[in-house]
C-alpha cells in the first residue's frame, strides 16, 4: 500500500458553488460526485499552474461539502432526476429518421445533476515561498481554476459569492508538531459548518465478521450491501414488554456507499491501439468501479491532515487504481 506524498502547505479553496456537477458517482451509487472526479481536478489543475511558469506540486485532497442540493423531483416517495432533451441538432425542433422512415424525438440521455458548495483542501509541496509570492500564486491558481469543470460541474463566478469566502488561503505545516496541529485546528475551524468525506473501510470488516457469525457464506459484497442500507429488526426485548423495531443506523453516523477507484478487467493496451480511445498518447486499460464505505464527519472531529486528505494508490501490475484516506475512527467517542 502506498503512503500520502510529502508535503508543506495546506491550500485551501472556500466555498466553490459549482452549478450541476454529476451527481451519478458510479454504476451503483449516487447523490455527490465520485473522490476521483477531485484526484483528476488536482492533477489537471497542477498541469496549468506549471505551464503557467508555477513550481508547485499537489499530492493529494480534501473534500468538504458545506450545502447540496441534488436535482431530483420533490413529490412521491421514489424521486427521479430531472432531466431535460437537450439538442443534439442546431434545428430544435428538427425531427430524426428512424431505419422504418418515421421521425422521432431525440432521446433523453439519463444523467444526474447537483449543485455544490464545497471547500477542496490541496496538499502542496512547494520551496522557499514567501508571502509576496504566495499571495501572488494564490491569484494564478484561482484565476485558472475559474476556468475548469469540477466534476463535471460549471464552477460559479466569484463575483456572486462574497470575496472574504472565496478567497484562497494557506496553511503553513513546515513548523513543529506543536505549529502544525495548531495550523490544522485553525483550518478545520474555517471549514465548519460542513462534512468532510473520510473512508471507513473498517467498517466493511466489522460487518463482514457479523454476517459471518450467521451465516459462513457471507462475502465482502454482502458487507457492503447491508451497510448501504438501513437494516431493520425486531427487538423481542424492549422496555414495553411487546417488542420493537430497531434499526442498525443510529451508532453507525452519516455512512455512505462511495467508489473508490477502478480495478482491471484485462491486460494494458497499447496508445493507439484502441479504437476511439480518448487519448491516443497514453496506453488504455478496460477497467470496472471498485467500492467501499465512507463517512460524512464534521473537521472538528480531525485530528491530522492525513484525515482528510485523499491520494492516488496506483498499483498496475496488480491491475489496482484507488483513491486511499488514512482516517482512524475514535473508538473512545
Amino acid at each position: 500500500m502506498s503512503t500520502i506524498p510529502q508535503f508543506t502547505h495546506l491550500l485551501v479553496l472556500p466555498h466553490l458553488k459549482v452549478h450541476n456537477a454529476n451527481a451519478v458517482s458510479s454504476p451503483m451509487t449516487h447523490g455527490f460526485p465520485s473522490i476521483t472526479a477531485f484526484l483528476g481536478l488536482m492533477w489537471a489543475l497542477e498541469r496549468k499552474i506549471r505551464a503557467a511558469g508555477l513550481d508547485l506540486e499537489f499530492g493529494a485532497v480534501g473534500v468538504v461539502c458545506h450545502d447540496r442540493q441534488e436535482q431530483t423531483t420533490d413529490s412521491g416517495f421514489v424521486k427521479s432526476f430531472r432531466l431535460t432533451r437537450n439538442p443534439i441538432q442546431r434545428d430544435i425542433e428538427r425531427k430524426l429518421i428512424d431505419r422504418d422512415g418515421k421521425t422521432s424525438t431525440p432521446s433523453i440521455v439519463e444523467e444526474g445533476r447537483i449543485h455544490l458548495d464545497l471547500s477542496l483542501v490541496l496538499a502542496v509541496n512547494a520551496g522557499p515561498w514567501d508571502q509576496d509570492a504566495q499571495q501572488r500564486d494564490l491569484a494564478t491558481i484561482l484565476d485558472l481554476l475559474q476556468g475548469m469543470r469540477i466534476a463535471g460541474g460549471t464552477l460559479l463566478p466569484a463575483t456572486q459569492v462574497p470575496t472574504s469566502r472565496r478567497r484562497p488561503w494557506l496553511a503553513n505545516l513546515t513548523g513543529d508538531s506543536d505549529d502544525q496541529a495548531s495550523e490544522f485546528r485553525k483550518l478545520c475551524a474555517g471549514l465548519l459548518p460542513g462534512s468532510a468525506l473520510v473512508a471507513r473501510d473498517d467498517l466493511i470488516d466489522q460487518r463482514l465478521k457479523a454476517l459471518k457469525a450467521a451465516s459462513r457464506g457471507a462475502t465482502r459484497l454482502d458487507a457492503w450491501l447491508s451497510l448501504s442500507r438501513i437494516n431493520w429488526h425486531h427487538d423481542a426485548k424492549a422496555d414495553d414488554g411487546k417488542g420493537a423495531w430497531q434499526h442498525d443506523r443510529a451508532k453507525l453516523g452519516w455512512v455512505v456507499p462511495i467508489p473508490v477507484g477502478y480495478a482491471a478487467l484485462g491486460a494494458l493496451h497499447e496508445a493507439g491501439s484502441v479504437p476511439n480511445a480518448r487519448d491516443a498518447t497514453t496506453p488504455f486499460r478496460f477497467v470496472e468501479s471498485l467500492y467501499s464505505m465512507g463517512e460524512w464527519i464534521g473537521p472538528h472531529r480531525l485530528h491530522s491532515p492525513n484525515d482528510l486528505l485523499w491520494y492516488a494508490d496506483s498499483r498496475p501490475d496488480e491491475g489496482l487504481y484507488r483513491c486511499r484516506n488514512d482516517y482512524r475512527a475514535d473508538t473512545t467517542r
